[in-house]
């Protein structure tokens, strides 16, 4: 790293395919050339392990929620607390975490949500120390510190779009905030299976609290110790190398003032909504039915697995294609008619069809996830990837409040629920019929309204050519064998404008017609 930056102070190129490179004028003319830093392997590893801890501690209690409540002697909309804290702590510190985020820097954001996180993961183990005689305090500690991991969650999860634009080339954008945003997933997965093995009974929730303290520590240090760039030492892309983000304040007005981004936060916000009550209260939602908390522990992990593939492969396919807007709008038609059947499918007690319209709702709304963030991006640009991914975020706590209360709201207690697994509360089991098919109905009307409304351009990438052609004007062809020209960006490819020769810009041009080239080209 040190020797490439002494390359940079001299006016030189970085080393390109086992030679250096000579000739290039300007950092914004290496941005195509430069490989991905190994460096970037161990930033994303350090947003990922603080992210996958942090999910874990926010559904520690969802999967295990009747023994929680029978081990604290509390009722279960208290326990609902513990998930729904999350939600309201996010809504007016998400505003800080994005200035954080765009003003302060990347690595002090990292690093302060893994301390947070830690903190709080701590403090939740003091409610259930014996020696300690907390006696009625037990839930006040245990609630302390779930805020506290809670204040850590903008922060981290608002980070993937800043690490993919600081740390990586256009071409691998998708995939790199795809990678780091479904970690995500993965500590609603492990939470998932790992609460209902480690709770049998209400004396095992010591155990499972102690053990979720362990990664929260680990990803700690690890941020601590690990992360020491704000930047890379030479910037990966064009908007990296010329950036043009907007202050925080003037950055909020841009977005509101936004129509496309406004659509998406609306549609994309309730989305994320859906998923964060649909994970808190899946196990309420199945025991009235007679599923077990192992079997409402395995719909989630297949939720999460399918929706980690789903999101691998689209990632992969948007960064080829670039086509953003298409991907999103059939990924979302498709999860409304998977809350449909899931709706309609847990009314009766049929595992196997529960089980794989669980793994569709997954597969096809997580996939939504790390593009929409992208998308977030292209249609704000030039506002700060924090600010355009954190308010996002924020309207999506919101929203997700107003869902929770309001499924929670249109259950009916029945008395007789012969089939339920649930410790039944004073007053009967909860039906939730009447929330799923409201869940699912907002889901299709927010579906629809995405589908219609939404239209935009692809901003950065429109500046990235831009960048790109004021960077080869008067220079010629590079010696790294450059061919550069004026440009026109579509969704999904680059358009050679202009008249150029097969010799000079061999595979171009085929009989005098232009080919349209992918965006990496």
């Amino acid at each position: 790293r040190g020797w490439g930056r002494s390359r940079l102070q001299q006016g030189k190129g970085p080393w390109v395919g086992g030679r250096a490179s000579r000739g290039l004028a300007s950092p914004s003319q290496w941005f195509t050339h430069w490989p991905c830093f190994g460096l970037t392997q161990y930033g994303r590893s350090y947003v990922q392990s603080v992210e996958t801890a942090m999910r874990k501690l926010w559904l520690t209690f969802a999967p295990v929620a009747d023994k929680t409540a029978a081990y604290f002697h509390i009722s279960m909309d208290t326990i609902n607390w513990l998930s729904l804290v999350y939600l309201l702590i996010s809504i007016p510190f998400g505003l800080v975490a994005t200035w954080i985020l765009d003003t302060v820097g990347l690595k002090c954001a990292v690093i302060l949500s893994a301390w947070l996180n830690m903190a709080g993961s701590v403090i939740r183990t003091f409610s259930v120390i014996s020696f300690l005689s907390l006696g009625s305090l037990t839930y006040t500690y245990l609630f302390i510190g779930q805020c506290l991991c809670a204040l850590a969650q903008p922060l981290v999860i608002f980070s993937p779009t800043k690490l993919a634009a600081l740390w990586f080339p256009d071409h691998q954008r998708a995939t790199a905030n795809m990678i780091s945003s479904m970690s995500n997933p993965l500590g609603i997965l492990i939470a998932n299976l790992l609460s209902p093995a480690l709770v049998s009974e209400e004396k095992d929730i010591p155990l499972m609290l102690g053990l979720y303290a362990i990664p929260a520590v680990t990803a700690c240090i690890l941020a601590t110790v690990g992360v020491h760039d704000r930047v890379p030492p030479t910037p990966p892309s064009a908007s990296a190398t010329h950036s043009t983000s907007q202050p925080f304040f003037t950055g909020l007005k841009m977005l509101l003032r936004n129509k496309p981004y406004v659509i998406l936060m609306v549609c994309f916000g309730a989305g994320i909504g859906m998923f964060t009550c649909f994970s808190a209260l899946l196990e309420q939602i199945l025991c009235v039915r007679g599923y077990s908390n192992f079997f409402a522990g395995l719909n989630g992990a297949l939720f999460t697995v399918f929706g980690l593939l789903g999101a691998f492969l689209l990632g992969l396919y948007v960064d080829k294609t670039r086509k953003f807007i298409e991907s999103t709008k059939v990924c979302f038609c498709l999860t409304a008619l998977a809350s449909i059947a899931f709706a309609v499918v847990s009314f009766v007690n049929q595992a196997v069809p529960l089980a794989l319209i669980s793994s569709l709702f997954g597969f096809f709304g997580f996939s939504i996830y790390p593009v929409a963030m992208e998308l977030a991006v292209e249609c704000s640009f030039p506002v700060g990837e924090g600010t355009s991914t954190g308010l996002i975020f924020v309207s999506s706590q919101i929203q997700g409040v107003i869902l929770m209360l309001l499924l929670q709201a249109l259950t009916v207690q029945i008395s007789a629920a012969p089939f339920s697994t649930c410790d039944i509360e004073e007053g009967g089991a909860l039906d939730w019929t009447v929330s799923t098919l409201g869940m699912a109905g907002a889901c299709s009307v927010v579906a629809c309204f995405y589908v219609i409304f939404f239209h935009t351009d692809y901003k950065r990438l429109h500046a990235e050519a831009q960048a790109l052609l004021g960077s080869s004007r008067g220079k010629g062809q590079s010696s790294v064998g450059t061919c550069l020209r004026p440009v026109m960006v579509t969704q999904g490819a680059i358009h050679p404008l202009g008249v150029e020769t097969n010799a000079q810009c061999p595979g171009l041009l085929q009989g005098g017609v232009t080919k349209t080239l992918p965006v990496e080209n």
